[in-house]
């Protein structure tokens, strides 16, 4: 026996009301997005925009295009019942998904990873440091992806391509094409990829690298956060210097300093130093915000990633200007 099903588009762009409504309205079961696609439809439920039912019909979908932060996925898990959602990772030059997770997975794999490698699909993780050579198991490095999915090459690019599709000799010495992601991977012992971040993303500190994700996840699991990306800024003493910028819940005011509260209403006050304090309670001190930036949104590609090298340029700006501290 077979069965059918129907696609709904709620809009003709994305709109996370429209969304939501048309999952309630149309009994949907699957629901597909990024992160901050996701994360938007949990803050029209978390300051009552829409009211908080009849999602119990959805189960599944997939999550894809940037980090889905661990955070991210429970609440999901949670509040919109997507208890069979998966992850799956790619680009558009591997044509597009290399690997992913399923609904059998442990749900710690389902949160913390993207799943294991689809057939046909290799994968290696090679040293940031030392080009060519392969990490072991554990380890951290770029990912670098093999297979029939592996692009011919960019139309009219050459040069563009070598820097990226390249043939390499594989562990039983037969040459194989190569398309190295510019992702910091780790893959773990059973398999499952661990994506933490864009290698261009990186933040260096005092020769210390620092993994965006890995603070962000912490800030959006604060209850005042509703949103956090982090980048890297210049900084005299360690080269470069954790900034964050930070999204709060619809009716949460913020503390700019020096007594000014922004923000309408009686809500509840978030300040920088309770952020910072929050994430010093659970990750290394050098891992610490230096500068927090209150934001409404973020500069966001077609697709909805964030485009961290406009945050960064802003950054420095706001710096240079007494903000952050």
């Amino acid at each position: 026996a077979t069965h059918g099903s129907s696609i709904v588009f709620p809009a003709e762009a994305f709109s996370p009301s429209a969304t939501l409504l048309a999952v309630q309205e149309e009994r949907a079961t699957a629901l597909y997005g990024v992160a901050t696609m996701f994360t938007a439809e949990l803050e029209l439920l978390s300051n009552g925009t829409i009211e908080d039912k009849g999602f119990e019909h959805l189960r599944t979908g997939i999550a894809a295009g940037s980090s889905v932060p661990s955070v991210l996925m429970g609440k999901l898990h949670d509040r919109l019942n997507l208890t069979g959602l998966t992850i799956c990772y790619g680009m558009t030059e591997t044509a597009p998904v290399s690997c992913m997770t399923t609904p059998d997975d442990p749900i710690a794999k389902r949160l913390d990873s993207v799943g294991r490698l689809l057939p046909h699909v290799r994968a290696k993780v090679v040293s940031v440091t030392e080009p060519g050579r392969v990490v072991p198991i554990g380890e951290r490095g770029e990912l670098a992806i093999a297979g029939y999915n592996v692009m011919k090459g960019y139309w009219g690019d050459e040069a563009r391509t070598a820097e990226v599709r390249k043939t390499e000799k594989d562990e039983q010495g037969k040459e194989a094409v190569w398309m190295y992601t510019g992702d910091e991977a780790m893959i773990d012992a059973d398999g499952y990829v661990h994506i933490t971040g864009r290698i261009k993303d990186l933040i260096i500190r005092g020769g210390e690298n620092i993994h965006p994700l890995e603070v962000e996840n912490v800030l959006f699991g604060h209850p005042h956060v509703s949103e956090a990306s982090v980048v890297g800024i210049p900084d005299e003493k360690y080269g470069e210097c954790v900034a964050a910028f930070v999204i709060v819940h619809g009716g949460v005011r913020v503390d700019e300093g020096n007594g000014e509260i922004v923000g309408e209403g009686d809500g509840p006050v978030v300040t920088k130093q309770e952020l910072r304090d929050w994430v010093r309670e659970k990750l290394s001190g050098h891992l610490v915000p230096k500068y927090i930036f209150w934001t409404q949104n973020y500069p966001k590609t077609p697709s909805g990633k964030i485009k961290k090298f406009e945050l960064k340029t802003e950054g420095i700006k706001l710096r240079d200007a007494g903000k952050g501290l």
